[in-house]
């Protein structure tokens, strides 16, 4: 068995979905397929059980599913070993307007438990720059959100959260349990700076060109919607001060949580960064 098609495998049976974990590894989903049937002769055993539901794990699948991820961890930590002993020591992260979220809590203690001689070094970044400096090389690695330019970067998904709306609570459409887009027609959004890569910009604005005052930063943004009842949007969940209110907006797609490299940069301090987020982030 090739570590490769472990990570094949692993990656449909935490999806449990052939297309899912297809995008996920960057691949079409035929030579996936045929990956996992050749695993499954070399095992001498189903390990997945497809129908029009679905897939599962049989039995087989989900003993090989616990090894499969003890024996890519051990490579993970082996390649971060052999690249330390030859002075790669160093990580730079960069995260997106704050690192408060319990997914990058989770990836710090872990990681660091995995690697206590590696040292990250943490880049925070405002809201105008969606790769956290990544194209500009100042970061190794960026913890994110989507959708941005992608040309010349990879791009793994790690989570995907609903958005809603940010109104002052004292607002008529914050007593809303839901609202759509079109509940907002006519309000002033804030916007980002001139220069802004355009596909984050406008899915910060709802697809649609606004008016509104130009932010940069986290605060700035829950500033606008206190001072002047400007329309904001974030990912749910996300603590806001009692004078706000956050409604789901339901025809909004999922803001995607990102770690984003340099396509080609084989640095495996950035690969075992990456496999420890995934878990991490989808607690």
């Amino acid at each position: 068995m090739e570590l490769r098609t472990l990570r094949y495998f692993v990656a449909v049976a935490e999806e449990l979905h052939f297309g899912r974990a297809a995008a996920r590894l960057h691949m079409s989903q035929p030579p996936l397929s045929r990956a996992i049937r050749q695993l499954e002769s070399d095992v001498g055993a189903a390990l997945l059980h497809r129908s029009p539901m679905g897939v599962t794990l049989t039995p087989a699948g989900a003993a090989l599913l616990d090894e499969a991820r003890t024996l890519l961890d051990q490579a993970d930590q082996v390649r971060v070993r052999v690249a330390t002993a030859a002075g790669a020591t160093t990580l730079t992260v960069g995260f997106l307007g704050d690192s408060t979220d319990r997914g990058a809590r989770r990836l710090a203690d872990a990681y660091r438990g995995c690697h206590p001689g590696v040292e990250v070094r943490v880049r925070e970044t405002d809201l105008t720059d969606p790769t956290c400096g990544l194209r500009a090389g100042l970061v190794d690695v960026a913890l994110t959100r989507g959708p941005f330019e992608e040309t010349g970067l990879t791009v793994h998904e790690l989570r995907a959260d609903p958005v809603g709306a940010v109104l002052r609570a004292d607002d008529p459409l914050a007593r809303r349990d839901r609202l759509t887009l079109s509940d907002l027609a006519g309000r002033r959004w804030f916007r980002f700076p001139a220069g802004t890569d355009p596909l984050w910009q406008a899915y910060w604005n709802g697809g649609e060109l606004r008016e509104g005052p130009v932010v940069r930063g986290v605060q700035e943004c829950v500033q606008a919607v206190l001072w002047n009842g400007t329309v904001g949007m974030t990912p749910l969940g996300h603590e806001m001060p009692e004078e706000l209110a956050v409604v789901p907006v339901v025809d909004m797609a999922p803001s995607r949580v990102l770690a984003v490299w340099q396509e080609g940069d084989r640095n495996p301090l950035i690969g075992s960064l990456v496999g420890i987020a995934t878990a991490a982030y989808r607690v």
